[in-house]
């Protein structure tokens, strides 16, 4: 756990945060500031700094983390409307917070053609 950052307090339960998941690995929670109907934030628990800190031993989390976010899709009742997953990648990616995570983006309404 990295001293002072914030995903890593919600993953190890240290804030009143609403976990809508959670296992060994990784925890899901809604984002503070929604960009959609939906917005998820999918966490692992230890704290990588980013896409570009992952090591080939990371593999089997990243797959965990995507397949994560198509079940939180399906529950979230997107899945078959559709959605974006996310990972921003360093400052001119815009990532913002320091902690590996991805985000799950949808929930708006479709116009019909």
């Amino acid at each position: 756990m990295e001293t002072g950052c914030i995903f890593c307090d919600i993953a190890h339960e240290k804030t009143s945060t609403e976990l809508l998941y959670k296992n060994q690995h990784l925890v899901v929670f809604k984002d503070i500031k929604p960009h959609a109907p939906v917005h998820i934030l999918i966490v692992p628990k230890r704290h990588i700094r980013s896409v570009n800190d992952l090591t080939e031993a990371d593999q089997p989390l990243v797959s965990e983390l995507i397949m994560t976010a198509r079940d939180m899709a399906r529950q979230a009742g997107i899945h078959e409307s559709g959605y974006k997953l996310v990972f921003n990648v360093e400052h001119g990616g815009g990532q913002m917070i320091f902690h590996l995570h991805l985000h799950l983006i949808g929930g708006w309404v479709q116009q019909q053609g």
